[in-house]
């Protein structure tokens, strides 16, 4: 396996694959920062043991499975790479013709983008039929759905080697067809950006909205809180993303959450959006 990127999401895919026993080569843009991601991997694999979710061995083992490396050359002959760096068409599109440069015949190239298209990425590479998107949910380790992304070119053995992954590493595969957002996201993201719209309104104050939808809902999370822990960054480049690929009222990005970005309150990551985060969290 090959996992390019180690944020977050990156991070959290190659946590992934090392503890379901595959060894996997994690590509970060420099050493500092592929030490880096190691090092959260071994922490997070420490937090498993200390509930009881990995043994000692099962951590020393899964990291045994994992290398870091600075250039996609480095893990050569991957037969399965995941691309998770951050949410721009130019920076992944530049990923898969490494991939595609480097990858075993008949690799499978799949990208982890939440919402940009799948047909746009796979235009990088030589074979589109080998490119597919697997949007996973974060914290990756956690979280137990994975949604596969079809693209206008993507082979049904692509499409059927991807679920069958998803299967092997205990997720729930479920399937969307390339449009933007796809389901998840689709969904998701006009409902946060309309309780951010609530809150600009002065229909209630934040901690009200976030309330009634927690327990009105049954979400485990309301979405202003949830906003703060995706990024609000993240959340305003896949509202326009939908509001390229839709246009239309329903899609427009709020002000208010365009203000709070210019502003630097992005969330958790900041220690500070439409909540206030101490640093240890």
């Amino acid at each position: 396996m090959c996992v390019v990127g180690g944020g977050t999401m990156g991070g959290g895919i190659a946590h992934l694959f090392a503890w379901k026993g595959f060894d996997v080569t994690l590509v970060e843009a420099g050493r500092a920062l592929a030490d880096k991601a190691r090092a959260a991997i071994a922490a997070n694999m420490d937090r498993q043991v200390a509930k009881g979710v990995l043994t000692a061995a099962d951590k020393d083992a899964a990291l045994g499975r994992l290398k870091t490396a600075t250039s996609v050359a480095e893990a050569a002959g991957f037969e399965f790479a995941v691309e998770a760096v951050p949410e721009r068409l130019d920076a992944k599109t530049a990923v898969f013709k490494e991939l595609d440069a480097h990858g075993a015949p008949g690799a499978i190239f799949a990208t982890n983008t939440s919402s940009l298209p799948i047909a746009g990425i796979a235009a990088a590479v030589k074979d589109p039929a080998r490119v597919i998107g697997m949007h996973f949910m974060n914290p990756v380790p956690v979280m137990k759905l994975v949604e596969i992304i079809r693209g206008p070119k993507t082979s049904e053995a692509t499409a059927a080697a991807t679920r069958a992954l998803a299967l092997r590493l205990g997720k729930t595969p479920a399937v969307a067809n390339d449009s933007p957002g796809f389901v998840s996201n689709r969904v998701l993201m006009p409902m946060i950006n309309e309780a951010v719209e609530c809150l600009r309104e002065g229909v209630a104050a934040k901690e009200d909205i976030d309330t009634i939808m927690r327990l009105g809902m049954a979400h485990p999370m309301g979405p202003l809180q949830l906003a703060d822990y995706i990024g609000l960054d993240v959340c305003l480049a896949i509202m326009e993303v939908l509001d390229r690929g839709f246009g239309g009222v329903k899609y427009k990005p709020s002000e208010l959450l365009r203000k709070m970005v210019a502003d630097g309150k992005l969330g958790v990551k900041t220690g500070a959006g439409f909540y206030d985060y101490p640093k240890k969290s």
